[in-house]
């Protein structure tokens, strides 16, 4: 078995490989129609972005919320998020495949995902502090007898970071917001060591579900002390508490192997189209994100989406939020 010493080295290595590795969703595929996600790389310096389904947000640098921030609107959706523009239509009980640009092999660590309905009609104007999660997927641990584990995280590199969600069939039809999250943790030993990448999508629900389970406001749904939050992963593990409110009836695990997006991935594409003159709804975007051994076929979208260029003579941030005060710890620890 590896010494803590080596495990530690290694851990410094591959923690400081990937400071700057930290992900973001770029695009997500409903029925095989792929719909953008919010471009921290180009979105932020452009004079007129597009409008799109995800949440904008601040964290330029792929940076993550710490388990202090717990209590502060940034960990909803993510730092400074505001609404999005838009939203895609989904039926209760299809698949949402999610790609990320990229995702650290040493950020170890569950998958998590919620829903809240947006009570007052339109999600692109909802107050984020007042809306309320309730789970409806979540993976953690898969293998825990070698350390640091095989974890949810590494199912998602696997699968060429992406990961497949599934609305409950039984869920009302209505507004929603998806939160979908990805919790690190190659510093969790330590208190306020867990790192927190969650990310937001507008989605409109339809079907002829009744359920409109009980949530939690964002800012309860963790503490820095709750079991699967200051956790250590450098030991053999029999089993992980993933944290947050339980997953409500009807969620149902989804596979996350090639199988299952083949069967959303390469369905026929769909056209988003507007259910109301005041209502925007996000247009499919032609995308080659898919997995390395799927890759969606997107045919003409409603409207093509048009991203301006971006305006080079501002700074971008480069730095994780508190890499001074958190990463050179977390290289340090690991």
């Amino acid at each position: 078995m590896p010494s803590f010493a080596s495990k530690t080295l290694f851990a410094a290595i591959a923690g400081a490989a990937s400071v700057a590795a930290h992900g973001h969703v770029k695009n997500f595929v409903i029925n095989g129609a792929s719909f953008q996600g919010y471009d921290i790389n180009s979105f932020p310096y452009s004079q007129n972005p597009p409008k799109v389904a995800a949440w904008t947000a601040d964290n330029t640098d792929n940076g993550f919320v710490g388990p202090e921030d717990f209590a502060n609107p940034d960990i909803i959706c993510h730092k400074n998020a505001k609404n999005a523009g838009a939203h895609a239509v989904v039926a209760a009980g299809d698949k949402i495949f999610v790609q990320w640009d990229t995702w650290p092999v040493s950020h170890h660590g569950p998958v998590i995902d919620y829903l809240a309905r947006c009570e007052n009609g339109s999600c692109e104007t909802v107050d984020k502090t007042s809306l309320e999660f309730f789970k409806i997927a979540e993976a953690g641990l898969i293998d825990g007898s070698q350390a640091p584990g095989k974890w949810a995280s590494d199912q998602l590199i696997e699968n060429n970071n992406s990961w497949m969600i599934q609305i409950p069939s039984n869920i009302a039809p209505g507004n929603y917001v998806l939160r979908h999250e990805i919790i690190a943790l190659h510093s969790g030993g330590d208190l306020n060591g867990a790192q927190n990448y969650p990310q937001c999508f507008n989605i409109q629900v339809t079907g002829s579900g009744t359920a409109k389970p009980a949530g939690v406001k964002g800012t309860s749904l963790y503490t820095p002390t709750d079991e699967g939050i200051r956790f250590n992963i450098y030991r053999s593990l029999n089993s992980y508490p993933i944290p947050g409110p339980r997953l409500i009836a009807g969620a149902t695990p989804v596979a996350q192997g090639t199988s299952s997006i083949v069967s959303t991935a390469t369905a026929v594409t769909g056209t988003a189209v507007p259910t109301a003159a005041t209502t925007t709804v996000a247009a499919p975007v032609q995308t080659t994100a898919a997995p390395a051994p799927v890759q969606p076929t997107t045919t003409a979208v409603a409207q093509p989406i048009q991203t301006s260029t971006p305006v080079n003579n501002l700074p971008r941030p480069t730095r994780c939020p508190g890499l001074g005060r958190r990463h050179a710890r977390d290289v340090a620890r690991n």
